[in-house]
């Protein structure tokens, strides 16, 4: 009984993991799915402030910082709110998006640091 339960163990093991194993690669396949853009908080602006993109799409969303402090990305519309280190780097998923407009700010700067994308 020990002789099968020891053999049974490893082989369990390695059926979870590689059922564990099937949704990690389905995850990593969408995310590759995703067109990417980049936004840059650089004097206290965002850059770029207009945007057009295609509707029906995902999207990755790279915002760096390139000021002394920190910011914070936020999109009412597009539900996220992120803050972003001083020198530092963020990646925000979203979509697919419907067409519309959704603006962006920088909320430790809003009268500055605005942009507005457009989903057609």
């Amino acid at each position: 009984m020990l002789a099968l339960r020891s053999a049974l163990v490893p082989a369990a093991i390695g059926l979870a993991f590689l059922l564990g194993a099937i949704p990690l690669s389905a995850s990593v396949a969408q995310a590759e799915d995703r067109q990417e853009v980049t936004f840059v908080f650089k004097n206290h602006k965002i850059v770029p402030d207009k945007l057009k993109l295609p509707a029906g799409m995902k999207f990755k969303f790279i915002i760096q910082n390139q000021d002394d402090a920190a910011e914070e990305f936020e999109s009412v519309r597009l539900n996220r709110e992120k803050v972003v280190p001083a020198g530092g780097q963020i990646v925000v998923l979203v979509g697919p998006l419907s067409p519309g407009v959704y603006d962006y700010f920088g909320d430790f700067h809003p009268d500055t640091a605005r942009g507005e994308l457009t989903i057609e």
